[in-house]
């Protein structure tokens, strides 16, 4: 029994170890004309994955004094819709005929055609799993085996919300962010975009203050990239230079997919954050929901404090509270600022806030939630920032162990809080 194999340029190798080694894709590989002098390559019944090249009889050549090669992507690029394409095989050439010079420049010609065609099928959209390396952690982090597919579902259909936004200064890129689809005017074709006020500003975070100090530009071209590849130009609606938000308006003809919202959010929960490259392909990043106390970004109507909710202590500390003081929920004072209204009227650090106004408080984005509907119904009185605006206070005097209410005075603002750290005393003899 003869062995075959395959050639390649001045190299042969048996059929076997063709198959066992693997092929990478050329990038830039030419295809010669189609030459009437070539061998005809035929489809083999043993090895119906690949091709062989053989010889016919001079009587099957019509007159023609050589053999030929079939165009091998000829019938796979052909653009007809009756008959289907044909198969692509791999082309090798059976033992007794490598020795041939005729046959060997025959098999270079059909390889060619062959990789050419593998190059074009390796650009199908439903073939490029294949040579991206995905970065989703969806897709190679074990962890999330138990609720790959209910999350991938939820990034899937939030994905259709998320859209690029470039903007530019002088002709400049200035900043790329993210942004969410939120509201559409069917009858004015246009929508708004939710997005961060960092698209419009210049400089980076600052290194060691953890804040933005560059300049918002507010006369910034921005485009809003849509998902079918087209661009369209976004009118700065609002800007928050506080929460660093901003809003844009832009002219959409076709229906855009607006989000869900869920405020009922608990710590510890699995989260995606999503968002998009240059390409416009989706990011995914995980997370997990964790309680944190914005240091630059307190609710805006200023208490002068800090909280820790005691909901998100240990069960221990939280059973001990309760069985030997009756409390099981309420924010812990953390920081009392130096000479305010709440240092006069005698909260300290370790504290219990129970209630603000009558009501029960028990994480800070339900305070946060609290002082704004304060800040509508001030504002609702024609009343101006900077103004006072007094609050009912339950507290627990953790060092008198007594409850008691007083009467704080807090300052509506639309500016960061700082909290004021008391300082040292003269310690005298």
């Amino acid at each position: 029994m003869s062995r075959a194999v395959r050639v390649r340029g001045d190299e042969l190798e048996t059929e076997r170890g063709a198959r066992a080694k693997k092929r990478s894709l050329a990038v830039d590989r030419s295809t010669s004309s189609r030459s009437p002098g070539d061998l005809a390559v035929r489809s083999s019944h043993s090895h119906p994955e690949i091709l062989f090249a053989i010889f016919e009889p001079d009587e099957a050549q019509s007159g023609a004094t050589q053999g030929r090669v079939c165009d091998v992507a000829e019938s796979a690029t052909e653009e007809s819709s009756d008959p289907p394409s044909s198969p692509i095989y791999e082309p090798y050439i059976p033992d007794e005929l490598a020795a041939d010079p005729v046959v060997r420049s025959a098999f270079k010609h059909a390889m060619a055609k062959y990789e050419a065609e593998e190059d074009r099928l390796a650009d199908l959209f439903t073939m490029d799993h294949y040579w991206h390396q995905p970065s989703s952690c969806l897709h190679t982090d074990s962890r999330f085996l138990p609720i790959r597919e209910l999350a991938r579902d939820a990034v899937l259909l939030a994905a259709k919300s998320v859209i690029l936004l470039s903007s530019f200064l002088e002709n400049q890129l200035l900043n790329k962010c993210c942004g969410l689809w939120f509201q559409r005017d069917g009858q004015r074709k246009t929508a708004l975009v939710l997005t961060s006020a960092h698209v419009i500003r210049k400089d980076d975070i600052h290194k060691w203050k953890r804040q933005w100090t560059g300049e918002y530009h507010k006369n910034a071209k921005v485009i809003v990239h849509l998902l079918d590849n087209k661009t369209t130009q976004g009118q700065l609606i609002y800007l928050q230079e506080h929460y660093e938000f901003a809003i844009y308006e832009v002219q959409v003809d076709k229906p855009v997919h607006l989000p869900t919202f869920n405020d009922r959010v608990h710590s510890g929960q699995d989260v995606f954050r999503l968002g998009r490259d240059a390409d416009l392909d989706i990011k995914i990043t995980h997370g997990n929901l964790a309680y944190d106390i914005p240091s630059r970004c307190m609710p805006r109507l200023h208490l002068g404090m800090t909280f820790s909710p005691i909901k998100f202590l240990d069960p221990i500390c939280i059973e001990r509270m309760t069985r030997k003081h009756n409390i099981d929920s309420g924010l812990i004072v953390e920081q009392v600022s130096k000479e305010s209204h709440a240092e006069k009227i005698g909260i300290r650090k370790g504290d219990v806030i129970e209630s603000f106004n009558g009501k029960h408080i028990s994480t800070t984005i339900e305070l946060e939630s609290m002082l704004i509907d304060l800040c509508w119904d001030h504002f609702d009185q024609r009343k101006k920032l900077n103004a006072e605006k007094d609050v009912s206070v339950k507290i627990f005097d953790a060092t008198k162990l007594c409850p008691r209410t007083r009467n704080l005075t807090a300052i509506v603002s639309d500016c960061g809080e700082d909290i004021v750290k008391a300082g040292g005393f003269l310690l005298q003899l």
